[in-house]
């Protein structure tokens, strides 16, 4: 019999595309998939987009969106003193209040699923899968030096007598990452904040709960913290269940006819730097003046995607207006770079910009599909951080990986016009530029080996799958 596993992504696009890729290499080994949906609390048009397309570019796939609970939580948009709730609150809120329906759905399905995998913010449903005695599987969408790092900080904060906003300045030296500044924690965990509480509490400390972990990445790519983990060296006080890195799990892209694909056609081969920061990214007008100075005197080819700057208060699920780019850019700066780079508003078909022949270096905010995506594409990355755990990415990517530089500037005020020439020129003229884009080249030929028959992830995955079967074995 045909096996059956229910997959159940967390909100919002980045994590939604990476657990549609894992659901293919189920659909590859004979796994057949059902994704259950999560409408966001603010409602969007966009959501009905995304599953329309998702459903139209993945027959074999079944979709459902969960009805929403019957009373959505009293604390989903604020506290008792009206204080509006971090983002990562009001989503926590939002998915724990998703579990009924989540265990009305499960037991709804025809035949039983054999397994839950569940995104990593999705612990709740951990409560779920231990009601209906189904095996549960985290699908981690970041790397395996972020999860060792932060499966490793709450036994760290325990053992501490000063906080870690007071450590920030200090060096961590963990289990599976090189030596470290405290100050490269998310914000949140370095001030202890109630949202920094919450992700600990409702996500790292609760993975080992579950019967294994799905790491997009590959064994080559992160063979320090892939060995921590499945040694269990990242849990002190408790066991670590199996880990199993399975990517690199990457959107194939295939966009047709967008103008800056045409504009790419017409550019020299690795000669345009795409600039670019994720579905969140965005900066204050004096930052995007900055960068377009940079761009204009460091001579190179570039794609650069502006989205407006977001106002003081707005709600990250919010939509931008489009960008006024006369109003945010520097005076006559379109006109002057006309030909040689090409602006884009709030977004481009990034996949496809990346594969392109004529791309040949990657401003990136290290979101962790974003780095896979360029690591794949086979281009430096250049790393500017933003959130979350970016800035821990962008330690792996430049200490560890050695496949990005930094874009010194990103912790403080602006990044400088001056550093943006100067990595700019760096990656795309210097010797020590070619010999980074060499190393990429190299770990893009073994990102495809690793998912071939034989390969370190495809190994991983049919790993999983024979011990899902022990575990379903009465």
């Amino acid at each position: 019999m045909t096996k059956t596993v229910v997959l159940y992504p967390g909100l919002g696009a980045g994590h939604l595309t990476p657990m549609l890729q894992l659901a293919k290499l189920f659909l590859q080994h004979g796994v057949a998939v059902t994704v259950a949906l999560v409408e966001p609390p603010v409602k969007t048009p966009d959501f009905s987009a995304t599953v329309a397309r998702a459903a139209a570019s993945n027959p074999s796939i079944s979709f459902h969106v969960l009805p929403p609970p019957p009373q959505p939580p009293s604390t989903a948009g604020s506290s008792a003193d009206d204080t509006p709730r971090h983002p990562a609150l009001q989503m926590f809120d939002h998915l724990g209040a998703m579990n009924a329906p989540l265990r009305d759905f499960l037991r709804s399905l025809p035949t039983s699923a054999d397994a839950l995998v569940i995104d990593m913010f999705c612990a709740d449903a951990l409560d779920v899968a231990a009601e209906l005695n189904l095996p549960v599987y985290f699908f981690y969408a970041s790397g395996a030096g972020d999860l060792a790092v932060f499966l490793n900080i709450p036994s760290v904060r325990a053992n501490m007598t000063m906080s870690l906003q007071e450590f920030r300045g200090s060096v961590l030296s963990l289990p599976g990452a090189p030596p470290f500044k405290a100050s490269d924690l998310p914000e949140e965990l370095l001030k202890d904040s109630e949202a920094g509480k919450a992700v600990l509490r409702r996500m790292f400390q609760r993975m080992p709960e579950s019967n294994g972990i799905l790491i997009n990445s590959f064994e080559l790519l992160e063979p320090r913290a892939a060995r921590a983990l499945r040694d269990g060296l990242c849990v002190p006080d408790r066991a670590t269940p199996p880990v199993y890195c399975v990517g690199p799990l990457v959107s194939g892209g295939g966009e047709k006819g967008h103008e800056c694909l045409r504009w790419l056609d017409a550019q020299p081969d690795r000669s345009v730097v795409f600039l670019t920061f994720g579905s969140l990214g965005t900066f204050p007008k004096k930052q995007l003046e900055e960068i377009a100075v940079g761009l204009e005197r460091s001579g190179q080819r570039f794609l650069w995607v502006v989205r407006s700057p977001r106002g003081s208060g707005q709600n990250l699920n919010e939509p931008l207006p489009e960008p006024d780019l006369d109003a945010l850019l520097p005076d006559g700066f379109l006109e002057r770079t006309k030909g040689r780079g090409l602006v884009l508003k709030s977004w481009a078909p990034q996949v496809d910009v990346l594969r392109h022949s004529a791309t040949g270096a990657f401003v990136t905010h290290c979101g962790w599909n974003s780095t896979l995506e360029g690591i794949v594409a086979g281009l430096p990355l250049l790393c500017w951080p933003l959130y979350a755990e970016q800035r821990m990415n962008k330690v792996f990517i430049v200490e560890e990986m050695k496949l990005g530089v930094e874009m010194r500037g990103y912790d403080e005020e602006v990044v400088t016009a001056e550093e943006v020439e100067t990595k700019l020129r760096w990656v795309m003229e210097s010797e020590d530029g070619r010999a980074l884009r060499e190393r990429v080249l190299v770990v893009k030929d073994r990102a495809a080996e690793a998912l071939k028959e034989g390969g370190s992830s495809y190994a991983a995955f049919v790993e999983f799958l024979e011990d899902l079967e022990t575990v379903n074995r009465p």
